[in-house]
């Protein structure tokens, strides 16, 4: 049963508008199909169907984090759900590990990665502006996983406090610069993730990860399209999400060891 302080996802089947909202006593959910009020939800369940004042459906269902991350209060540019699931398989980390985060920004993807972690993990995100690090840190109450993160506020180039981390993650202007204290926080065989959006960030980065002995380094782009879900309409809708930004992920790896000269019998 849906309570006072849960957040529920309020999708309308007629256009498909919908709202991420905390229930709160005596509130309103307004939209053009009319208000939804707050106290006629509670005590529903997911799943359910409210209507509005104009006797508008509109479905009650549990929010997705990808939905969460695209909503999260910002002052910040976000990293959209498209890319921050490909991220998650690619730093390959799961409940229990400890992830390191470069860029807090609105903390939309801090939130993803507190959500992965679960209890027994931890994120540990780095932001040297604390206006930004104060708003992430709300939206990671909201989502429910505060408790997971770890909050500084530091110019980076000072480096990371942590040894041994499952993951790194770099989401500032010039990664490059960080690449070697990433190295260091990092365990030996993991991954460390990083987005830019401009192809020179990708050539500036790439010589940094070289530099620093990285391997299986792999660059990449996504693109989203959705279809139109008129069974007697299907095709792509008229709007995409195109480039957000270039991914690049890299694993660390001890250097390969010197190859003794040959004896004369290997030789022969």
């Amino acid at each position: 049963m849906l309570r006072a302080g849960d957040l529920v996802f309020l999708w309308s089947p007629v256009k498909g508008d919908s709202f991420l909202v905390r229930l709160s006593p005596g509130a309103t959910q307004g939209s053009y199909l009319g208000q939804m009020k707050h106290d006629d939800i509670a005590g529903l369940e997911y799943g359910d169907v409210i209507l509005t004042n104009r006797g508008e459906p509109f479905f009650i269902l549990r929010p997705s984090i990808g939905e969460y991350s695209r909503r999260v209060k910002r002052q910040t540019q976000i990293i959209f759900p498209k890319d921050s699931g490909f991220i998650i398989q690619h730093l390959n980390f799961g409940p229990g590990a400890t992830v390191v985060e470069c860029g807090t920004g609105s903390g939309g993807m801090t939130c993803v990665f507190a959500h992965f972690v679960g209890d027994g993990g931890k994120v540990v995100s780095y932001e040297r502006r604390e206006e930004f690090s104060k708003i992430a840190e709300s939206n990671a109450e909201r989502w429910g996983v505060r408790h997971r993160v770890e909050f500084k506020i530091r110019d980076m180039k000072d480096g990371f406090d942590e040894r041994e981390a499952d993951a790194v993650f770099l989401d500032v202007q010039n990664p490059w610069d960080f690449i070697g204290v990433a190295h260091e926080a990092l365990a030996w065989g993991h991954r460390l993730g990083m987005l830019v959006p401009t192809f020179n960030q990708i050539e500036r980065a790439l010589d940094a990860l070289t530099e620093h002995g990285f391997v299986d380094v792999q660059v990449l782009e996504l693109l989203m399209r959705y279809l139109k879900t008129d069974p007697r309409r299907i095709r792509p809708e008229d709007n995409m999400t195109a480039h957000t930004g270039f991914l690049i992920f890299a694993a660390k790896a001890k250097p390969v060891p010197r190859r003794e000269a040959l004896t004369d019998a290997e030789s022969a």
